[in-house]
């Protein structure tokens, strides 16, 4: 339980900030934020949520890094799915409070009519869509990691950031580093679809606007809804077997032995005693547990090896 609060919270602050950069961008027309404010807010609220939650729940904050916690044995497959429901629901509140606060905003800027598309459509504040030249085929290849970007090169840095055999990051700076990698994702990447790294970023305030006066065609379009919900974990799946295959996988071998005795396939260091107390590193989806890496007769559920966020895409 303690853990379903813990996501629970950064997950919705994550969300509250990167729609709010959002929201602002839009409803003043690019007056009182652009793009560049935009990506900034939902990067720096990935490293906010993990500090807020890091050490209880790992502050996964995005069901990509969940699964990639779950590929690598470091996380339990039956709590991906409660995971994943916490942070949609974090998600589709989190949209309720931005639409309050922006509530004149919004209506003012759409002239009274809440719109998915034309020149005042406001349901991309809340999720993404595809510009009007990108295919759902394309656009899924560009976030899917098929070709190792979008979700693809997330995992590829959260994960050589948080394996301490490779290049360390100073103790308590993780969310920062993280923080960093989703704004260069974010400033590089978001063209074509909008940046859809996480799927309970995008699905929870989808259903939020359905709700809440977008209608049924938020879901309709060009069929592009689930794109976000899949491309994700696919890339995330790329991007973990990536790192392990060019990376993980060359490390000397009595790295190995201690890979094997710890039943993961990446992230172990043999040679830190478990009692150093250093900081681990979180995901999106940059984690900063309390204790790195917990005793083996431990009973906290975050992973042995570091939990690190993924992001959000905004």
């Amino acid at each position: 339980m303690r853990e379903c609060l813990a996501e629970l919270l950064s997950t919705f602050v994550l969300i509250t900030i990167t729609l709010s950069g959002a929201a602002q961008k839009v409803t003043s027309e690019e007056t009182k934020g652009n793009l560049l404010t935009s990506y900034l807010a939902g990067a720096l609220a990935v490293m906010v949520g993990i500090y807020i939650a890091g050490g209880i729940s790992g502050a996964h904050m995005n069901p990509a890094f969940s699964l990639v916690m779950c590929l690598t044995e470091q996380f339990p497959w039956w709590k991906f799915p409660i995971f994943y429901l916490v942070e949609t629901l974090a998600s589709f509140l989190a949209s309720g409070v931005v639409y309050i606060l922006y509530y004149d905003a919004i209506w003012h800027y759409s002239n009274g009519t809440l719109t998915v598309s034309g020149p005042r459509e406001t349901a991309s504040i809340f999720a993404t869509y595809p510009a009007d030249y990108v295919s759902v085929a394309n656009g899924f290849v560009d976030q899917a990691g098929a070709t190792v970007v979008g979700t693809g090169v997330l995992i590829l840095g959260v994960m050589g950031i948080m394996d301490n055999r490779n290049k360390g990051v100073p103790k308590g700076l993780e969310p920062v580093v993280v923080a960093m990698l989703v704004l260069s994702i974010e400033s590089s990447m978001g063209a074509n679809c909008g940046c859809p790294l996480n799927p309970a970023r995008d699905i929870g305030p989808r259903l939020f606007t359905y709700v809440a006066g977008w209608g049924p065609e938020v879901f309709r379009g060009n069929g592009w809804w689930w794109v976000p919900l899949v491309a994700p974990l696919v890339g995330a799946a790329v991007g973990t077997y990536l790192y392990q295959l060019c990376v993980a996988f060359h490390y000397p071998e009595e790295d190995g032995d201690a890979l094997e005795e710890q039943g993961s396939i990446v992230l172990v260091n043999k040679n830190i005693e478990l009692d150093t107390g250093v900081s681990s590193k979180e995901d999106t989806g940059g984690t900063v547990p309390a204790r790195y890496p917990p005793p083996p007769h431990t009973s906290s559920t975050v992973p042995t090896a570091t939990p690190v966020t993924l992001l959000n895409e905004s």
